[in-house]
């Protein structure tokens, strides 16, 4: 699933006439760059969710056919944040192992290796991680060695006596079908906020995949223009 329901309210006003997902970086609109990271993975099933100016994000990408993967849509009226949004796309992703990621950001991870990673921890949910110099700025994920998260924001689990490394949280995710059952019914609601903190009092194995690779996020026009001289091109 790839999130694009949001408004790109600090990014106004070039919002106003055009959905964030859109914003052209080196060339390319920002969703592009998530669709082509699924589909190196071998992901071909793809679930967007939409909101403002949705019309034109499906207009751009249709069935997704011309990008290698099929689409599917997730429609938000009003727009349900990261929670409402998983849970509102559950027919489209219910049985299965699932992927999310936010159509704002640029990553390069490797996919496979994460899910291999989320199996062979027999995890719960795996978040791609990355070093910060100011991991606070997001939210402090602090892992045991091993990678099995300890401390998520300000919770720490019960049973957790091991040393933490502290990680902030690329807005990548594998989450097996279960975590439904930890999402609220109605209403938009933050996943890292309500769900993750529920998830980690359950003990549930909730793992870390570290990632040292690219991450760009666009989410203020400073960030823009950073990742404009980064990938090169014009908006």
């Amino acid at each position: 699933m790839i999130l694009a329901a949001g408004r790109g309210e600090r990014l106004r006003p070039l919002t106003e006439k055009i959905p964030k997902p859109l914003i052209e970086v080196g060339g390319r609109p920002l969703i592009e760059y998530a669709i082509d990271c699924v589909r190196r993975a071998g992901i071909e099933s793809v679930v967007i969710n939409l909101h403002h100016l949705g019309s034109m994000i499906r207009s751009h990408l249709g069935d997704g056919s011309r990008f290698g993967v099929s689409i599917e849509y997730s429609e938000e009226d009003p727009v349900q944040e990261t929670g409402g949004g998983i849970r509102d796309a559950r027919r489209f992703l219910d049985g299965h192992t699932f992927v999310t990621l936010n159509s704002d950001t640029i990553v390069d991870v490797d996919l496979r290796a994460v899910v291999a990673f989320h199996y062979e921890k027999a995890a719960f949910a795996t978040l791609v991680l990355r070093k910060d110099p100011r991991p606070e700025r997001f939210g402090v994920i602090a892992t045991e060695a091993d990678g099995r998260v300890g401390a998520f924001l300000q919770h720490r689990r019960e049973d957790c006596r091991s040393p933490l490394e502290p990680f902030m949280y690329t807005g990548v995710q594998v989450l097996e079908p279960a975590i439904f059952n930890y999402l609220h019914d109605r209403g938009p609601f933050s996943i890292t906020k309500v769900t993750y903190p529920r998830v980690l009092a359950a003990g549930m194995r909730l793992f870390g995949y570290r990632h040292d690779g690219t991450w760009i996020t666009v989410g203020t026009p400073s960030e823009l223009a950073e990742a404009q001289l980064l990938l090169g091109g014009q908006s």
